[in-house]
């Protein structure tokens, strides 16, 4: 028998607690071999498994289990949630662990702890491993994020799915849940960004891009636009424009990497074909449009309103 086969296969293939392996039947003493490497205090690993390989869960899974009272968070779930906007430092490798007060910090190797407050609404098991709620790491990473990324990570947290396209029918969190969460939490490092990011967040952005677009118009004076709201054109036809001012007749698409497959591209011009003729004016905005805080996209945007008879108000 090989040194591997008498491990038991729940714990073959990631970072284990001792407490685990001695719950399976495996001596301290068998723990000690060379063929098992200390990862940190009360956690191992069978020598030879390629952490790489692991995902960021299973390697910060028995973490929390040894500390206790504790859970993911940070730039850690920031990752696990897969939130979109950037969180600087979140590819360092460093794993989160928050504590609830008033037990003390984590102080492991490989390990930035934090000591904090959550209601059991604020953390989620998921798979084993306990985890700040998405909106919890997203009022936690504000300290790090600008309020244009913060705008980005709440649009994705109030989106409503599209039962078609998702396996769920609701959204993360609402407005009212977001809101609530901050009065909660007064004092939490970057409030004020998250406060300003949560009076700027609409329901319907599908994308970064989407947000980021609507931003740069909004900061540029433009009117508000409809998000991703079905509109009536002719002959029966309904389009989904991502940015729609139905006073003008303006339709704003943005058109990301999977618009140059060719089957993308013919429905594309069926989609122009639709808005000309409803008597609509498509602007189609794409990638390199976005380059340079969006002065490009915001010029044809401004440009296809002022023909349709918008002027900006006086006070602007």
């Amino acid at each position: 028998m090989s040194a591997f086969e008498d491990f038991p296969q729940s714990i073959r293939s990631s970072p284990f607690t001792v407490a685990q392996a001695q719950e399976l039947g495996l001596s301290y003493a068998r723990l000690r071999r060379r063929d098992i490497v200390s990862l940190s205090r009360g956690i191992k690993v069978f020598n030879g498994q390629d952490d790489a390989a692991l995902s960021l869960a299973l390697l910060t899974r028995p973490y929390t289990q040894v500390t206790g009272y504790s859970a993911a968070s940070h730039a850690t779930a920031f990752i696990l949630w897969e939130l979109p906007g950037f969180l600087p430092g979140a590819t360092s490798g460093t794993i989160h662990i928050s504590r609830q007060y008033p037990h003390s910090i984590p102080r492991r190797s490989g390990i930035q702890g934090h000591r904090t407050m959550f209601d059991t609404d604020e953390v989620e098991l998921v798979d084993g491993l306990w985890v700040t709620s998405r909106a919890r790491t997203w009022l936690d990473c504000a300290r790090k994020m600008s309020v244009e990324e913060l705008v980005v990570a709440a649009d994705h947290l109030i989106r409503i799915p599209r039962p078609g396209f998702e396996n769920r029918s609701e959204a993360y969190a609402t407005l009212e849940e977001l809101s609530e969460l901050l009065a909660r939490h007064p004092g939490t490092p970057g409030i004020v960004k998250t406060r300003a990011a949560l009076e700027l967040a609409r329901i319907g952005s599908d994308s970064p891009q989407e947000t980021k677009l609507r931003l740069a118009c909004g900061t540029a004076g433009l009117p508000e636009p409809h998000l991703n709201e079905p509109t009536l054109l002719a002959n029966g036809v309904i389009r989904q424009p991502d940015q729609s001012y139905p006073d003008y007749m303006v339709a704003v698409e943005y058109d990301g990497n999977t618009h140059a497959d060719p089957h993308q591209v013919e429905k594309d011009v069926l989609r122009a074909e639709d808005y000309a003729k409803a008597g609509w004016s498509e602007v189609r905005i794409m990638k390199h449009h976005m380059q340079n805080d969006a002065k490009e996209a915001v010029r044809k945007v401004r440009e296809a309103l002022w023909a349709r008879g918008w002027r900006p108000s006086p006070n602007l």
